[in-house]
């Protein structure tokens, strides 16, 4: 597969395909499943976006896109690649184009991005500090926040 990804918003057309999706051993302490993730953007309807991540018409992730109103930054929310797609470099891309949808302010003028990474996902950890993330200092119970200004 190609690293020509792209975001497909989550609608009544591709859902399923999010359910199918499967984490490797141990990771689901790291990240929600895409169902739970998908009754929360049911609940947040009007300042998420939840995307399906696709190389050509193949679901390969999921990663929601939130805009918090009350502290006015975007969250990138339950990030996942599927077990059989990781080490491809798909996270760093996706990362990045959901980077390149905040910037288009979908729901709020903020340049903050905000994401939160178990303390003991170093894997992502790597990914989000080559992007550009920081690490912010703060802790939302074992996860750190880090941050990314746009």
């Amino acid at each position: 597969m190609s690293k020509e990804l792209k975001l497909r918003k989550i609608d009544e057309s591709n859902f399923i395909e999010c359910f199918n999706l499967s984490l490797g051993e141990g990771q689901d302490r790291f990240v929600s499943h895409p169902i739970r993730s998908l009754a929360q953007a049911y609940v947040y309807y009007n300042q998420c976006t939840p995307f399906g991540i696709y190389s050509n018409d193949t679901i390969v992730g999921y990663v929601m896109v939130i805009y918090d109103y009350d502290e006015e930054t975007y969250n990138i929310w339950h990030m996942m690649i599927d077990e059989k797609y990781q080490g491809k470099g798909y996270g760093s891309i996706a990362i990045k184009l959901c980077i390149d949808y905040i910037k288009s302010k979908p729901f709020g003028s903020s340049n903050d991005v905000i994401l939160t990474c178990n303390i003991d996902n170093s894997i992502a950890i790597h990914i989000y500090e080559k992007i550009g993330f920081k690490d912010t200092g703060e802790r939302d119970d074992n996860e750190l926040v880090m941050k990314l200004v746009v």
